[in-house]
């Protein structure tokens, strides 16, 4: 039976016509599919369905998304990326818990002015104190010192640069982001630290200093100490403040995507 599926031109030129005819005519495509953006169910014989496909050195892996959650496109990562997005696309182990876990993280984009040149930032803070995995928690909030076992690093001043962190990246494709990756457990495959429900939208001056730097700056803070800043000013006076009282870390991270 058809199904209701876009295939854009990049992914047909990657597949090829005869590949992408037995996908449109549902040979090969399946009928329903977990949505590989907002992580929803899918049915490709119901709602318009995104062929995505994800590139790497030596492998691609073809994944479904609802048509209103992302378009058909190919994204390049590298092996180990996709390697790791495959687990988390097909929930084949869960995303290990060293840092917080299923905890929920909110994540804010800006440009941070660093030396008289803007560089792309997010700022992650989760709705609730984090307990360390496997603890039951006691009121107190390990948020920041699980991500210095991680590498962040607590920052006092906003106006220096943060060093690039081993093993993460953040992933972006069609200017959206999807996702920030963390080393997998054991020097395993990077897997999603955390995953965007829906693609989030990042401005064109902060996609154009990410394509330029190829870097990202993440700055973490415990819940209540950034908030959600309707302009970047201030979100820059935020995170000064959350320096200043000893409560934000930062690490660089590479740029997986564009």
């Amino acid at each position: 039976m058809p199904r209701m599926l876009d295939v854009s031109e990049d992914v047909r030129a990657e597949i090829g016509d005869e590949e992408a005819d037995r996908l449109l005519a549902g040979e090969n495509a399946p009928g329903s599919y977990d949505c590989t953006s907002c992580r929803t169910p899918g049915d490709t014989e119901q709602e318009r369905t995104s062929t995505v496909l994800f590139v790497g050195e030596e492998t691609a892996v073809l994944a479904f998304a609802h048509a209103t959650c992302i378009p058909s496109q190919v994204v390049q990562v590298t092996e180990d990326q996709l390697q790791g997005a495959v687990r988390s696309i097909t929930a084949e182990e869960p995303a290990p818990q060293t840092t917080p876990g299923q905890a929920v993280l909110g994540i804010t984009s800006g440009l941070v002015l660093i030396d008289g040149e803007l560089h792309p930032a997010l700022v992650v803070e989760p709705t609730a104190p984090i307990a360390r995995p496997g603890t039951t928690g006691n009121g107190g909030d390990d948020f920041l010192p699980l991500l210095i076992e991680q590498g962040f690093v607590p920052i006092s001043d906003v106006n220096h640069r943060p060093g690039l962190l081993a093993g993460w990246s953040v992933l972006i494709a069609m200017g959206q982001l999807h996702a920030v990756l963390q080393p997998g457990t054991g020097g395993g495959s990077p897997v999603a630290w955390w995953q965007a429900h829906q693609p989030l939208q990042v401005t064109d001056g902060w996609r154009a200093a990410a394509n330029k730097s190829h870097t990202v700056l993440v700055f973490a803070a415990p819940v209540g100490s950034i908030g959600q800043q309707p302009r970047e000013d201030l979100l820059r006076e935020a995170l000064e403040k959350a320096a200043a009282g000893g409560r934000l870390v930062a690490a660089a991270m590479p740029l997986a995507g564009t």
